[in-house]
């Protein structure tokens, strides 16, 4: 899938993302703002997309001073279609949480990232996943000193203050299949490959050097899939 343009899923005409921009549109647009908005396509374009679109009944225009403006019929019979289009990237951040949310052990926390949450990766793009998995059973950890607070890029990113609590450590063989589950899920719902980086929870609460600069980057642009466990103590 093109994660600049889901459309394209569907069809390779203007009209997707044509469509796209009027179903998200709060008021109607003019050629110029449609075309300004759309994932793809040149003003030209977008104006003979439009032309048929209203051939069709699928889009109303209308002068509006010296103005000719389009909005979605919403009365169409096909206008559930042009809101399914505008909201693919939606449901896919929907399906993700859902399947996260139902996980058993469930991740700490968990966002999308990268280019898929900035919406400029193209089809061949990998869809770039954080995971912060809870304490493995077994797993050797350092002890953090009672009082000690969060910092470091984890600290800036999602403002945690808290002391650590204490988290009950899971299987990590269930953690795997369940992460190499999601890898043929993503591929299945977008045709795209999963690139999951998967955290121990010591690891995001207290990274080291090599790790801040991925959280560097989450935190330039990242959709939450589910909200951290720990929240900021209040002053």
């Amino acid at each position: 899938m093109d994660l600049t343009d889901p459309t394209r899923a569907v069809t390779s005409t203007l009209d997707g993302p044509v469509l796209a921009v009027l179903a998200q549109a709060g008021r109607p647009l003019t050629v110029g703002e449609v075309a300004a908005q759309a994932a793809r396509g040149s003003e030209l374009g977008v104006r003979k997309s439009l032309s048929r679109l209203v051939g069709e009944g699928i889009v109303r225009a209308t002068v509006m001073g010296r103005n000719r403006v389009h909005e979605l019929n919403r009365a169409h019979v096909a206008a559930p279609v042009a809101e399914l289009l505008a909201g693919l990237r939606l449901e896919l951040w929907r399906r993700l949480r859902e399947t996260l949310d139902a996980w058993d052990p469930k991740p700490i926390y968990a966002c999308v990232f990268g280019s898929a949450a900035r919406g400029d990766g193209g089809p061949e793009s990998d869809i770039d996943l954080l995971l912060v998995h809870p304490p493995f059973t077994g797993e050797a950890v350092p002890t953090m000193p009672k009082g000690t607070t969060f910092g470091g890029a984890a600290g800036a990113l999602f403002g945690i203050v808290a002391n650590m609590p204490p988290v009950l450590p899971v299987d990590q063989t269930a953690w795997d299949r369940q992460v190499d589950q999601l890898h043929g899920l993503v591929a299945e719902w977008t045709g795209n490959r999963l690139q999951a980086v998967d955290l121990g929870d010591y690891e995001w609460y207290m990274p080291a050097d090599e790790t801040r600069g991925l959280l560097k980057e989450v935190k330039a642009a990242n959709i939450a899939l589910i909200e951290p466990t720990i929240k900021p103590t209040s002053s």
